[in-house]
């Protein structure tokens, strides 16, 4: 058996195809157009290309982009200062200050300024309380793609037995607030877990969020799983050329009865989903209900 790919290009053209439809409905019958501030400080390349390819993914949905590029001198005071100014822009629908930051700046102090309705990254604790309560609020891009590939695969994750490897505030933790609220059972796993292979092996639907390129090997799989490789994890490979690869071997591919390659499976997503975020944000603060995206 070998696992059949999940395309997460395709399935994000799709929720993106949906969010610029609602866009442009938007601008048709409420005359107002969602805008989206990204914030970047200082030359991070990796960064930089992140950030680029976020504002050309805004632009081609029909959002307005209000980018700023801040030095990597400027100190936390004047950050928190553009902050306040985005958040008092009623133009400006959603927020996101690209991480990491420099050493000068305490990222949780500047998450924490952002408004939390205008939180489309999800991480302000006012967010990460309402997802942990069941409550209505703006949640995780990747967390919120690996749900939305899942569920291609799965029509209802009710009842299914679900491990998450990792519980980072990016990923890990909100992953499996979303996975329980889908009704799911969640364990999650982590560094000091106890014979790490054998509680992956229960897994109906197994989510590596650790970080370690090819950690997750083919023995650690029950026969005909769903498995969400989030890790992306820059190795050598022939000839000195680097290499992307995921948190899962590529030996899983004989195990598993579906599986998101790297790259092309959650990255593309977590775009799609910030868009779907911008949209919904929009929404909110206009009094306006969510579009159905399916997101």
């Amino acid at each position: 058996m070998t696992a059949s790919i999940i395309d997460g290009k395709a399935i994000a053209a799709e929720l993106r195809g949906k969010v610029t439809e609602a866009v442009h409905r938007l601008l048709r019958d409420r005359g107002f157009v969602p805008g989206i501030a990204v914030v970047l400080v200082g030359q991070n390349p990796a960064s930089e290309v992140y950030v680029r390819n976020k504002s050309k993914a805004v632009t081609e949905a029909g959002m307005r982009p209000f980018d700023r590029h801040l030095p990597e001198s400027v100190n936390e005071a004047e950050l928190l200062d553009l902050i306040a100014q985005l958040n008092a822009d009623p133009a400006v629908h959603g927020i996101l200050v690209q991480l990491p930051l420099p050493k000068q700046i305490d990222s949780q102090k500047i998450i924490a300024a952002i408004d939390p309705d205008k939180d489309i990254d999800g991480f302000h604790p006012m967010n990460a309380g309402r997802l942990a309560s069941g409550l209505p609020g703006l949640v995780p891009c990747t967390p919120l793609g690996c749900i939305i590939l899942a569920k291609k695969v799965h029509a209802s994750l009710t009842g299914l037995e679900a491990v998450v490897i990792g519980r980072s505030n990016i990923v890990g933790k909100p992953v499996a607030q979303l996975l329980l609220a889908e009704n799911a059972t969640v364990t999650v796993a982590h560094s000091k877990t106890r014979d790490l292979p054998a509680v992956c092996r229960r897994a109906d639907l197994l989510v590596a969020a650790i970080g370690r390129a090819e950690m997750v090997r083919g023995d650690w799989i029950k026969p005909g799983a769903t498995v969400i490789d989030v890790g992306i994890n820059r190795v050598a490979g022939q000839g000195g050329k680097t290499r992307i690869v995921g948190d899962v071997a590529a030996e899983v591919a004989q195990a598993a009865g579906a599986l998101t390659p790297v790259p092309g499976g959650v990255g593309p997503m977590t775009i799609a989903c910030l868009l779907a975020n911008t949209l919904r944000a929009a929404c909110m603060q206009r009094g306006l209900p969510a579009p159905n995206i399916g997101s």
